[in-house]
């Protein structure tokens, strides 16, 4: 049995290194050819300056090139490859056949089988693993007894997404956004159109419900399958979110570090915290749900009738030094004094009740409104740059 790698989203550097402070062993990231056309996208000189960092601190990176490609791209991709080749990056993520055979053919990369090519079953990585294929990214649509057959019948490492928000669709091959704003899914301009509101009818007569009609899928959490992953031989657990904040890349990939650590070192007395599921609630602002892990996938899993989607307000401050008893604090969001706030770092975490707040003339004021704010918080508890501040869970909650 291996214990299997934490794999985190990263946007850009900021959210390359948060990943990899809080416990992901490897972070996916994206250059020129992938699907995040409206990501902070890496140039060749991040990319190589996020594998330099995230190799001192011997982790990994691996760089997305799996948007689906045209012939006009094909002359600018193997210089891309040969690129990515000198800098070292751990791995790449394609899909697209002919992304696979120029690496295989120009590079000594390692290729990993994107999740957009929607491996389901052990004859189609058989497939890709003549492909000179190393590792699958299985389709978010398989179940747990998908992912055994897989394993026991086909000699590669597999990676399941374990969290992060799902496509209506299989990943990528949903075409309404092209249709409906020529914005192409397979290249990373997806819209969600899913999750828009629709107006429903029959016999042109519109039907009238409570809330506005969408499509919309709940995001995935598999939190709770962490000891079932491991036990199954999975090799690597990844996130989604490359959009996603470094407040929420920190607490998510924080918490799943501690769930996998824990199951790990102690398999014969694991007993799963129920409070993980509630952290990991309020810092998303959608429902989430095993999706189709747990073979029980039904109405439930989506929304039909309407949601609330309240942007998260916990993500307080980012802390940015600590001298003499004070925090150096850059503001995300409103508090004041007398406020119950926990910081967190990704070793610990602790509560402290704002008793003296400072502007930066240090001036002593009464609230922080201002959007990134530079304050002073009196602490005696020390800090270290990379701590966050975020809303405490109050006793009611607990």
């Amino acid at each position: 049995m291996i214990k299997p790698e934490l794999l985190a989203p990263a946007g850009d550097f900021e959210r390359l290194k948060i990943a990899l402070l809080y416990g992901a062993d490897a972070v996916y990231i994206g250059g020129t050819f992938n699907l995040r056309a409206n990501a902070d996208n890496f140039s060749i000189s991040e990319i190589e300056r996020g594998v330099n960092y995230a190799h001192s601190l011997d982790k990994k990176v691996y760089v997305t090139v799996n948007i689906a490609m045209h012939n006009k791209e094909l002359s600018d991709i193997v210089d891309y490859l040969k690129s990515l080749d000198k800098i070292g990056v751990d791995a790449i993520i394609a899909s697209d056949p002919a992304i696979i055979k120029l690496a295989k053919e120009n590079t000594d990369l390692v290729i990993h089988l994107s999740t957009q090519a929607s491996t389901l079953n052990k004859e189609a990585a058989k497939f890709w693993k003549s492909e000179g294929v190393s590792r699958i990214v299985l389709a978010r649509e398989c179940n747990m007894e998908d992912i055994l057959d897989i394993k026991k019948n086909v000699d590669i490492e597999l990676e399941v997404f374990v969290h992060g928000a799902m496509c209506a669709s299989y990943s990528g091959r949903c075409v309404l956004s092209n249709f409906l704003t020529a914005r192409d899914s397979n290249r990373g301009g997806c819209s969600q159109i899913c999750r828009w509101d629709f107006d429903l009818m029959e016999d042109d007569e519109y039907l009238k419900g409570e809330k506005p009609f969408t499509f919309c899928t709940k995001d995935l959490s598999l939190i709770k399958y962490i000891p079932e992953l491991v036990d199954m031989g999975v090799d690597s657990l990844k996130v989604e979110g490359r959009m996603r904040s470094a407040y929420y890349i920190a607490t998510i990939i924080k918490t799943y570090r501690k769930v996998i650590d824990e199951y790990w070192n102690n398999m014969g007395s694991y007993e799963y915290n129920l409070k993980y599921e509630q952290v990991l609630r309020r810092c998303a602002n959608r429902d989430s749900v095993p999706q189709f892990f747990d073979g029980n996938f039904g109405k439930n899993v989506q929304y039909y009738n309407g949601r609330m989607e309240v942007t998260n307000q916990d993500f307080l401050g980012t802390v940015l030094g600590y001298e003499d008893s004070l925090i150096k604090l850059q503001q995300r969001n409103y508090f004041k004094k007398g406020d119950l706030v926990t910081f967190f770092g990704p070793n610990d975490e602790f509560d402290v009740v704002i008793n003296e707040i400072y502007d930066e003339d240090m001036n002593e004021i009464n609230i922080v409104r201002h959007p990134k704010q530079i304050v002073y918080i009196k602490s005696d508890k020390e800090v270290t740059p990379n701590y966050m501040m975020k809303k405490a869970i109050s006793t009611i909650d607990k």
